[in-house]
Parts: structure tokens; sequence; C-alpha cells
């Protein structure tokens, strides 16, 4: 860790989404901030997952905000079974309340993206209040894009487990699979579809108008893939990231014979990836430093 140890204060809050549905999130208090910044986990990812990034970014000066979504780690009801949803509510309605809530007059806002946390960006109705967005692994979900062994796993969950086991439960036991929290049908329903197309939801019949609102975004943005993510490899990462057309956007490949070593898609907020914090950090600290320049 940094040679700044000073302990982090953590406040467990309660955040409001848009429509008012109650959520839990947690505050990482910066000794010395300087900026704010939210955490947009990936999907079925609880927020303590992204405890340890957190509380480091606090410790470099960064307020920090991390959430759980409706329907997940402690913003779930007692059961799924039942439990409606629309998947982009999480963008829309519980992304989007805490940028207004992190906000900060005195402050820029930044945003640090975890796979869906890619995805949400461009279809947050305040985007324009977050002046810098870096996101790892964050692709378009075709089966297409991934190596084999994984398009097979991929594709027998999508065709068989998870039609099974939405079946008999009423929601996306994933838990039961080792891959993360279970999640509501409407997010299991929705995610399936869009993995379909090679261009994830923006080639969705049933979804017009994405690519002009993800047009629209003028935040610079960073999109990092590690070479060694089955999910979201850099060639997934383009395919989606292209929709943001009008930012200005960095592409960043992280070769798996890096000093950090394997990462997979969810070792860019494990420990050994610091130097990816910094990295992070640091290009935040740049474009703060340019905007008080210019």
């Amino acid at each position: 860790m940094s040679a700044n140890t000073r302990a982090i204060l953590s406040e467990a809050i309660t955040l409001p989404a848009l429509d008012g549905y109650p959520l839990t999130a947690t505050l990482y208090h910066a000794p010395q901030p300087r900026a704010q910044l939210v955490i947009a986990g990936a999907t079925g990812v609880p927020q303590g997952f992204y405890r340890r990034f957190a509380e480091y970014a606090a410790q470099r000066g960064f307020s920090t905000l991390t959430l759980d979504y409706r329907g997940i780690g402690q913003s779930k009801p007692d059961t799924l079974r039942g439990f409606k949803m629309d998947y982009l509510d999480w963008a829309h309605l519980d992304l989007a309340a805490a940028v207004d809530q992190h906000r900060h007059a005195q402050r820029p806002l930044y945003m640090v993206g975890h796979s869906f946390g890619g995805h949400a960006f461009g279809l947050l109705p305040n985007h324009d209040q977050v002046q810098g967005f870096y996101t790892f692994g964050t692709g378009a979900g075709w089966h297409g894009w991934m190596p084999k062994a994984e398009q097979l796993r991929v594709l027998t969950m999508w065709r068989l487990i998870g039609p099974l086991m939405t079946r008999y439960k009423g929601y996306l036991a994933w838990s039961k699979l080792g891959m993360g929290e279970d999640l509501p049908l409407g997010v299991y329903t929705q995610w399936k579809r869009w993995c379909g197309y090679p261009r994830y939801f923006f080639e969705d019949p049933q979804m017009p108008g994405l690519a002009e609102r993800f047009a629209q975004v003028s935040t610079p943005i960073v999109a990092a893939n590690a070479l060694d993510d089955l999910w979201a490899p850099p060639a997934s990462r383009d395919a989606f990231m292209a929709a943001y057309s009008r930012a200005p956007y960095q592409a960043r490949t992280i070769d798996c014979a890096e000093p950090i070593g394997a990462i997979g898609h969810m070792g860019y907020f494990r420990p050994a990836a610091q130097p990816l914090w910094d990295e992070t950090l640091n290009w935040f600290a740049e474009l703060q430093g340019s905007r008080q320049t210019a």
C-alpha cells in the first residue's frame, strides 16, 4: 500500500435512488480531500469487493463512494423471487443518484467503472457532472469475442443452466455457480439478450436511441482491459467503447507479462493491481491539474 498508512474512516449510508429505492452505500473519507470519486461496480459484484481500492483512493485524497445496486448486496430485498426491475435501473436510477449525491461544489468528481460500470456511464442522465471516467474490464459481452473454451462455458450458462435455474428459482442464483451475487430475473433476461449481439445492446431493436445517447458523452475516458480477461478481452472492449464517439478516449491494454501478473476479469481491484490503481488516480490528478491551469 501507499506510504500514507493513516486509517481511512468509512461510513455506511442510505442512498435514495432517483425513484426513492433505498440503496446501501459506503463513503470513504479522505483525510485531505482534493476530489470526489464514485465507483461503478460490475454486474453481481457487491460493493465490498472494491473496499481496498476505495481505501487506497481515499488515502490519495479522493473522497470515495461505493454502492450496492438494487437487488444486489445490502440493497437487495428479502427475496429476489418476484422482484421486478430493469437492468438499466442500475444506471438510470441508482448510479445517477450516486453522482448527484457525491458531487461537490469545490472539488471535481471522477468515476471508476468495472465491466457494467463502463456500460452505465453512457446511460447516466448526469454524465456531464463527471470530469473523468476510467473503466476496467468493460466489453460488449458477446461470446464471439471470447476464447473458444470460454465461449462454450458462457453459452452453456445462457442456453442451459440459466433457463433451468430461473424457471426453478425465479431469479438467477449465480452464487450457486460461484460467479457472484444472485441476479434479479430482469437483469438476467436482458443481459442474456444483449450478449447475443456483437455490439451488445446497441444492436437490440428493442433499445433504440442508445448509440445517440453515448455519442453525447464528452467526458475524457480511459478503458483498460487485460489480455487474459476472458469475458472482456481488448477486441470486446473496442466493439463497445466505439460508442463513446465524441469523448476524448484512450484504450489501455494490460499485458500479463507486466509485473502485476494474472488479472482475468476480477483482478483489477485485487491488491496486486495497485500499479493500475496508481495509473488511474494519477490520470485523474493530471486531469485536475490541466483544468486548474486552463
